[in-house]
């Protein structure tokens, strides 16, 4: 016998003992083999659980996750489980092969995230909407507040304009405050007063609006305005995915000033220099932006982790305008101690690089002359003078084009959030936790005016350059003990807390002038010749304050029938008075599930809740309590001048915080197997103590201005919000409508109007603001707001027009004492303005739409705000045929030749209707998948943004300006607002509404 044949006779001796072994064992044990996926994705699960019930036997799914397990026969029961998925029995039933899948543990019920922890939907009694990342919007949505832009009723969130550098205002139920955290407190991954800017859109999992009292009391002091928790996206245990998003969009101006062409503007009288321009053109583009997103997510039975790049690079329609953004994110959870200690770390950096650019070059864009050039020629007197530009030399007139190209407006913004929690269960239900969190940010900003720079500076001060630089940290330490336990039928969950935070904010700046050359910007101020001659200026500043807070929560489930919540916080905050430096903030709220208690087949839910809570408001900026100086002028001294300081606010040892007290009443229902569902609340709310920055009398006091609470005076709010969906199903195709509708109304109020505090309302219970007059040319000192004790927020004054007489307005003669009939006195005087609109909506309407047929989907979402009035300031200066000459350009369904005369009164004719209709986002995707075994998920999509808008507004814009930024633009950020007193006005340096249409491919492999 050969070695060949010897080889073959040994092999198969072997598998007849083999055969033989196996077949002895079969008589006491079966092999069961099968894989354990992920229902959500079908990826395998690495290191899975699989026990056979009632013995120790068990085993771990491989990095396919696959299984093998010996049971005694094929009537017995696996028991699967894996972290962050349900725990399921599987039955065998005689099978021997056995794929099992595996639920996320919160996609088998609703679950809410709330103030310190998550909820389940069913038990929540407060006000909170959850919206998760499948119905975010989509498109060119590069801040994380557009995400849910029209989703929550009572949520405003406007932006005037599309500059990709400005941020949004956001407003829940309205104003709670005259001017100082008017926006929500925004919470990422547990950590408050963290930045938007410091997380993507692509890595958000969920954000979670607590909108009443009752929900947000746990925040206390700085929770007055709502609480807007981002929850990011995390890793799940199993085989690693990667996921890919790419996005090109192109933006386009959706709506212009209306404006005389070349021909118009001759034929009105205006001067003409002989070309024609169309200077909109001349400084705007078809913005171009992409958008790249990758991650990698996966773990194993003990460790799960998430890491993703993001890259943005986005165009404004301004030239010079927009930024380049990376970001990165790292999510980790490891499990140890036999799973009782869970260890979570986050870790996000985020650098953007922006152009600002130069808004105003939009508002000359639309009154320069039509006729005139862009260059001069170069050989002329005013050539050489301006840089090459055609420059005529009148007040307030400037080339657009030079604007854009003669001056810089640049930044850099860092940001670094890192935070770790611990979470260690003690025994079964009892768990404590510790959270430490850093957040640190800093913003530049630089500015340089050419020295031939007709605006900006440049051109008086021989080139002008600006540097700032802006830091901030806001650190974190929180701990937390939840206990909870069921009781028979009742669920209890408690929760005691402590926190520490500290904020630290520094920077410094310089500008100067007079420079050799235009070549370094703003790169080089030693170079400006200003600080040798002592003109530059430098300036620095640095200020913080802490906050410590004990709070505490108690919730009940009642046979999943009846809850109660109750809650309790004590912050204690050094901009505080040093005689009021603690808080008390409590909340409550009950709720209960009618349908439990009665049977109606169609009734799903029908929850009935009510709920109370006070939350507060600290002073906007730090030591307002402290008797604080400024630089008032130079005195000589010892043979030389010296500065002098002098008192620029008084001390206030009894500064306390502001208190909102609010009520909520709502429910929840849920019809015919969840078909149709949704929610009605009722609030009412009011902020008393409001901090005010209040005139005051010197003597006695050392200065005439003082940061105080305004006992006599109140916010009033109150509103109602609807949402309601249903949800229509039919083979491969469904439809899910939702209706969102919302009213708030706010009353400023005095408590006793005979003796105001501080004088905050003048004679007659009025106060005027001359900020918010439209300013120069001809039109200082002219307020457009008034602000009326008992009257609604937003109410817009002036004169009521009738018509027209020798080119001129005429108005209405009102009573002059306003106490009966209409008695005319024959004269136009101060006493006949009157409330002539409100810049504040009525009501407002979300409708979104889901359309799903097989792979394909398409949705679209419907916004509109009713009710609201605008200022048409571009109207106000540039409609009348009197202005000066080559301002008179504006040309809208207004202008008319009788309107010669200069602008001299604001009146009604320039206020107008903005109520609007607009397709905010259509996007329309299609689902397929890819590969031999289809392991690859891959998404094709368009999307459209501000497609079209329904309005009779006249202006670019007829969204809602919550506040008046003021007729300026002076800073590297166009701000939000800083008079919330005013809204209503659109001012000159608006920025134009862009109309966006984006292309996508989301690759998940």
């Amino acid at each position: 016998m050969n070695l060949k044949s010897r080889s073959n006779a040994f092999r198969r001796l072997l598998v007849m003992l083999v055969v033989f072994v196996s077949a002895g064992s079969l008589f006491a044990q079966t092999v069961v083999t099968g894989t354990v996926t992920s229902a959500r994705d079908g990826s395998a699960l690495e290191g899975a659980t699989v026990l056979v019930k009632g013995t120790t036997t068990g085993t771990f799914t491989d990095d396919n996750g696959k299984y093998s397990i010996s049971v005694p026969n094929t009537n017995a029961t696996l028991v699967v489980s894996f972290l962050g998925f349900a725990r399921i029995e599987v039955p065998l039933d005689g099978r021997t092969t056995v794929d099992i899948s595996l639920e996320s543990e919160f996609s088998l019920e609703e679950v809410v995230v709330t103030g310190y922890g998550t909820q389940k939907a069913k038990e929540v009694t407060s006000a909170i909407v959850s919206v998760k990342a499948e119905n975010f919007n989509r498109g060119l949505v590069n801040d994380p507040s557009q995400l849910i832009q029209g989703k929550v009723a009572g949520l405003s969130i406007s932006r005037t304009g599309s500059d990709p550098n400005a941020g949004f205002a956001i407003r829940l139920r309205g104003l709670s405050t005259l001017g100082q955290n008017e926006q929500p407190l925004v919470i990422i991954d547990g950590v408050p007063g963290a930045s938007l800017r410091s997380v993507d859109p692509n890595d958000i999992q969920s954000m979670d609006v607590l909108k009443d009292g009752s929900a947000a009391a746990i925040y206390g002091t700085q929770a007055a305005s709502g609480v807007v928790i981002i929850t990011t996206k995390k890793g799940l245990p199993g085989t690693s995915r990667v996921e890919y998003t790419a996005t090109a969009t192109i933006e386009q101006i959706a709506k212009r000033v209306s404006v005389m062409d070349a021909a118009e503007f001759v034929a009105t009288g205006g001067p003409n220099r002989g070309t024609e321009t169309d200077w909109v053109d001349e400084v705007t583009r078809d913005a171009r932006s992409t958008v790249h997103n990758v991650s990698l997510t996966g773990g194993t039975r003990t460790t799960s982790y998430r890491v993703s790049l993001n890259y943005r690079g986005v165009q404004g329609i301004l030239l010079k305008n927009g930024f380049n953004q990376l970001n990165g994110r790292v999510n980790l959870t490891q499990k140890a101690l036999n799973e009782k200690l869970t260890i979570t770390t986050n870790l996000s950096a985020t650098e953007r690089n922006a152009q600002y650019g130069m808004r105003d070059a939009l508002r000359y864009a639309n009154l320069y002359n039509p006729t005139a050039p862009v260059f001069a020629d170069a050989n002329s007197a005013l050539g050489i003078k301006y840089g090459g530009f055609y420059q005529e030399e009148n007040f307030d007139y400037f080339n657009p084009v030079a604007i854009v190209e003669q001056n810089e407006n640049d930044g850099k913004f860092k940001n670094l959030l890192a935070s770790i929690r611990g979470d260690y269960e003690i025994i079964e239900g009892l768990k404590v936790s510790a959270t430490y969190s850093v957040q640190r940010e800093n913003t530049f900003n630089g500015r340089y005016s050419q020295k031939r720079a007709y605006y900006g500076g440049g051109f008086n001060r021989n080139g002008f350059a600006t540097r700032t630089n802006d830091e901030s940290t806001n650190t974190l330490f929180e701990g937390t003990v939840n206990y909870e336990k069921q009781f028979g039928n009742i669920n209890v969950d408690v929760l005691a807390g402590y926190s520490y935070q500290e904020y630290l904010f520094e920077g410094f700046g310089a500008e100067g002038g007079d420079f050799l050359s235009d070549a370094l910007t703003y790169n080089n101020l030693g170079a400006a010749r200003d600080f040798s001659e002592g003109l530059g200026n430098v300036f620095s500043y640095k200020n913080g304050y802490a906050l410590e807070s004990v709070f505490g929560r108690v919730r009940f489930n009642i046979d999943d029938t009846y809850f109660i919540m109750a809650s309790l916080r004590n912050d204690g905050s050094t901009r505080f008075g040093a005689n009021n430096k603690r808080a008390t903030f409590p909340g409550v709220s009950v709720g209960i599930n009618v349908a439990n208690l009665v049977d109606i087949a169609a009734l799903d839910q029908l929850k009935v809740r009510a709920g109370y809570g006070q939350t507060g408001n600290l002073p906007r900026d730090s030591y307002q309590s402290l008797q604080l100086f400024q630089r008032v002028s130079n005195f000589f001294y010892n043979g030389e001048f010296v500065p002098a300081y002098g008192p620029a606010f008084n001390p206030n040892p009894d500064l306390r915080w502001e208190i909102k007290d609010e009520i909520n009443a709502g429910v929840d229902f849920s019809f015919f197997g969840n078909k149709l569902s949704g929610s009605i609340d009722y609030y009412t709310r009011t902020t008393t103590d409001l901090i005010f920055n209040v005139t005051v009398p010197v003597p006695p006091n050392q200065a005439n201005r003082t940061i105080a609470n305004l006992e006599d005076v109140a916010l009033r709010n109150s509103g109602v919000e609807i949402a309601i969906g249903t949800s229509i199903k039919s083979g491969d195709f469904s439809y899910d409508p939702r209706l969102l509708f919302s009213t708030f109304n706010t009353i400023i109020d005095t408590l006793s109007v005979e003796n105001p505090t501080f004088q905050f309302f003048k004679s007659g219970g009025q106060q005027f603001d001359e900020s918010t007059s439209p300013g120069a040319p001809g039109l200082n000192n002219l307020p457009t707001v008034v602000v009326e004790a008992g009257g609604p927020l937003g109410q817009i004054w002036g004169y009521e027009h009738s018509g027209f007489a020798n080119g001129d307005h005429t108005f209405v003669d009102q009573d002059p004492d306003g106490d009966g009939p209409l008695e005319p006195d024959g004269v136009i005087d101060a006493k006949d303005q009157k409330v002539i609109g409100n810049g504040l909506p009525d009501f407002s309407l979300g409708f979104n739409n889901t359309f799903k047929y097989k792979s394909l989907d398409l949705s679209f979402f419907l916004r509109g705000d009713f009710g609201h009035d605008l200022v048409n300031m571009y109207r106000v200066f540039y409609e009348s045929l009197g202005s000066r000459p080559g301002d008179n350009n504006v040309n809208t369904e207004y202008f008319t030749e009788e309107y010669t005369a200069p602008p001299s009164k604001f009146s009604s004719y320039y206020v107008e209707d903005a109520s609007f209709v607009t397709l905010d986002n259509a996007t329309l995707g299609y689902n397929l998948k890819l590969g031999a075994e289809q392991a690859a998920n891959a998404r094709i999509f368009v999307s459209g943004q501000n497609l079209f808008v329904i309005t009779n507004y006249t202006g670019p814009d007829p969204s809602v300006r919550f506040a008046d930024p003021g007729e300026t633009d002076n800073g590297a950020l166009p701000p939000l607002g800083n008079n919330v007193l005013a809204p209503g006005l659109d001012r000159r340096s608006t920025y134009f509404r862009a109309r966006s249409f984006t292309v996508g491919l989301s690759l998940d492999f």
